[in-house]
């Protein structure tokens, strides 16, 4: 039974993903080979070929799935988050959740990877951009709706969004040495309240 198209099986995909994590924060990027993932994984080299397309790729979709476990809450209980309409408070709350998501443990381990691996391999920085600019849709969408009704002034809630997104981790990072140390609730809430509050300032009607 081919795996191609429709056919390809989730389960093996969602094995993949995680042999992949395993394997490139043990190994590091250069040395990890699509042979030691799929014997991770339990499948053959072709069966993550035929999903990934090339080792790069699965790094994308490693990083992706990280980042979607949090959000989603499977990894670090991360809640769903019930918008208020008020922009200080719902900024706060979204703008906690992307700490969740980027101080989580796979995805520090994956960031430092990145950062340690990127003078040799200058794919990953693209790579790690590209996955960046979609990490959250749920703050640029906040974003339009508040330009639309007038709450804020938004005339580019993209680039608000990921300046928004590069307060909060940027200070996040700084303060945890790259998830490598704790971050208290409060510390957590402050950076997230404090990030909110330059850009509520910022486009304020």
């Amino acid at each position: 039974m081919t795996e191609h198209g429709p056919r390809r099986s989730p389960a093996k995909r969602r094995a993949i993903l995680d042999a992949a994590i395993k394997v490139f924060t043990d190994q590091g990027y250069a040395r990890a080979s699509v042979d030691a993932i799929a014997a991770v994984a339990g499948v053959g080299k072709q069966t993550v070929y035929g999903h990934f397309g090339d080792k790069e790729q699965l790094f994308l979709a490693a990083i992706q799935e990280a980042r979607s476990a949090v959000s989603a809450g499977d990894a670090d209980g991360t809640a769903d988050i019930v918008l208020s309409g008020d922009p200080r408070e719902d900024l706060t709350a979204l703008g906690g959740r992307i700490l969740d998501i980027a101080l989580s443990p796979r995805v520090s381990a994956l960031h430092r990877l990145t950062i340690a691996e990127v003078a040799h391999h200058p794919e990953l920085q693209r790579t790690w951009r590209g996955s960046s600019a979609s990490a959250d849709r749920t703050v640029v969408d906040y974003l339009r709706d508040c330009d639309a009704d007038g709450r804020l002034r938004v005339p580019d809630p993209a680039r608000a969004a990921r300046q928004f997104s590069y307060l909060v981790i940027t200070e996040g990072r700084v303060e945890t040495a790259y998830g490598m140390l704790p971050l208290r609730p409060e510390r957590r809430h402050a950076i997230a309240a404090d990030a909110a509050d330059l850009i509520i300032r910022a486009h304020r009607p």
